[in-house]
């Protein structure tokens, strides 16, 4: 089945447009952002509702705060701001005032993983899924593209309780369909196949998808799983992709550990052991560089999703 590319675009210009769309039709929606409004695409949403835009510069914690009151009185505040910032300079707030007491604050990280590129390495958190999906309550979702970043912006504001939406900065093909149906909690099957099954979030998604492309000329049948919530994990889907493959490469722009790599082996080792493969940073901090000569350096590129792939094939009983 060829996935059809239907333009190209960064999955943060998703995220804005699907909050500028949740200010026209939920007068509960409102928006706080930490001096990035450019770089977050948060200038519609701020002109078009001027009384529910809140600029506090940069104090992140304070954003995180000042979201969690807002929730007492019904609103449903979206925060805005790097995936650094969003995570690391907070995680205190966000445990305390957020998760603790499942405040419905949508945290909206932007410029995650080492595509932010040439900001380098104090800005190219990889830790953050990890980070997000340990916390009680929290609910951890890493669109794939610009589509699936502007649906799942607009489901989130349906959900009950705090989510982390994880999204990137660079331009990058679009394959999901723009009336495609995004239900957290549920993967998307882009592909079936036969002989190993690949799950995938965020940027990754289309990186596996070019392999497919090359594996498949070399007789390999791929299951292909968008697995865009990390967390509630789509177990199910899991274990009824593997118990036919019978061998599984997890792909994530971030670090191996607690990230989906981690996530889907926790699932395998209670419910069905399985040969897996990682495709995602080996315990490194990042560097400046553009994104995709990061995305070489550090292993997370298409010829590395085909390395692992045959890596994988060969542990396979």
């Amino acid at each position: 089945m060829e996935i059809e590319v239907l333009g190209q675009k960064d999955t943060r210009s998703g995220f804005g447009e699907g909050l500028a769309e949740l200010g026209r039709t939920n007068p509960n929606v409102v928006a706080l952002c930490a001096d990035l409004i450019g770089s977050l695409k948060m200038d519609a949403f701020k002109n078009e509702n001027p009384n529910r835009f809140f600029q506090v510069g940069i104090a992140e914690a304070n954003m995180i705060g000042l979201a969690a009151g807002m929730t007492i009185g019904g609103k449903i505040p979206y925060t805005g701001t790097f995936a650094n910032f969003s995570t690391g300079r907070v995680y205190d707030q966000i445990r305390q005032s957020v998760a603790y007491s499942g405040k419905n604050v949508k945290i909206c990280a932007s410029h995650a993983g080492l595509t932010l590129g040439e900001d380098g390495a104090t800005h190219q958190i990889l830790e953050d899924i990890g980070m997000m999906r340990m916390l009680p309550n929290m609910t951890v979702v890493v669109p794939a593209d610009f589509n699936q970043t502007k649906q799942a912006t607009i489901a989130i504001a349906a959900h009950q309780g705090p989510v982390y939406l994880r999204f990137g900065r660079p331009v990058m093909p679009i394959f999901v369909k723009a009336d495609a149906t995004f239900t957290i909690g549920k993967a998307d099957v882009l592909q079936e196949g036969t002989d190993v099954t690949i799950i995938a979030c965020g940027h990754l998604v289309w990186k596996s998808i070019e392999a497919i492309k090359i594996l498949a000329a070399l007789g390999i049948s791929v299951e292909l799983i968008n697995m865009h919530t990390i967390k509630p994990l789509d177990e199910e889907a899991i274990i009824k992709s593997i118990s036919k493959t019978g061998c599984v490469v997890t792909a994530e722009e971030h670090m191996r550990h607690g990230g989906l790599g981690d996530a889907v082996a926790q699932v395998l080792s209670r419910q069905l052991p399985t040969p897996q493969e990682y495709v995602a940073v080996n315990d490194s901090f990042g560097e400046s560089g553009t994104p995709m000569e990061l995305m070489t350096k550090y292993g997370i590129d298409t010829v590395h999703v085909v390395e692992a792939v045959k890596n994988v094939l060969s542990r396979k009983g």
